[in-house]
């Protein structure tokens, strides 16, 4: 066989990380093996374990990057460029949502999915999934103040019951569950107002 010239270890823990957020965003953690991510991001065995140690090493770098690729680069940095105002801001994530909800290839939100997975809030995984959620919330809570509602704390809670109820709706097949959260969330405004 062909001797292959050794990767750059930046290029290759970010070739495997890159391995790992697809699979793990379409399939979930456990239905997806090392093997497979090895495989995929065509590294060695020994290259993903150096670079990661373990797969909950692996999960919670991926938790880290669907943090920053998802919840900030895109709903928060998105849902901001579109509302002019905070209150438009807050009812633009569920127009993200919409369009993603329609998408081909929607896979929910990985926070959740690993959560749920995981089955126990207390692993290091699972305090993790749940972290990553409050991160979102702190979003919600900071557009809140910002449109002066009342009791943001309280609002921020309430919303991101409505954005994890519309995810697992549009898990369940209802491609207008942003749409009813939307109009659920216009609600939830006027009464912090």
């Amino acid at each position: 066989s062909e001797a292959v010239a050794p990767v750059p270890t930046s290029a290759a823990r970010q070739r495997i990380l890159d391995s790992a957020y697809e699979l793990f965003s379409r399939r979930g953690v456990r239905a997806v093996g090392i093997d497979e991510v090895i495989t995929n991001a065509s590294v060695a065995k020994a290259t993903l374990y150096r670079h990661f140690g373990s797969k909950d090493a692996l999960v919670l770098a991926f938790l880290q990057q669907r943090e920053q690729l998802w919840t900030r680069n895109w709903v928060e940095a998105e849902a901001r460029r579109r509302g002019d105002k905070p209150e438009e801001q807050l009812l633009a994530v569920f127009d993200l949502f919409d369009e993603w909800f329609r998408k081909d290839d929607f896979e929910g939100c990985s926070f959740i999915n690993v959560l749920l997975e995981m089955n126990d809030r207390e692993s290091v995984v699972g305090k993790a999934s749940a972290e990553h959620l409050t991160t979102f919330r702190s979003i919600i809570r900071t557009l809140a103040e910002e449109a002066e509602l009342r009791d943001p704390d309280q609002f921020a809670h309430s919303w991101h019951i409505l954005m994890k109820g519309s995810i697992v709706a549009a898990g369940e097949g209802d491609t207008d569950a942003a749409r009813r959260a939307q109009a659920m969330g216009r609600l939830l405004i006027a009464e912090h107002r």
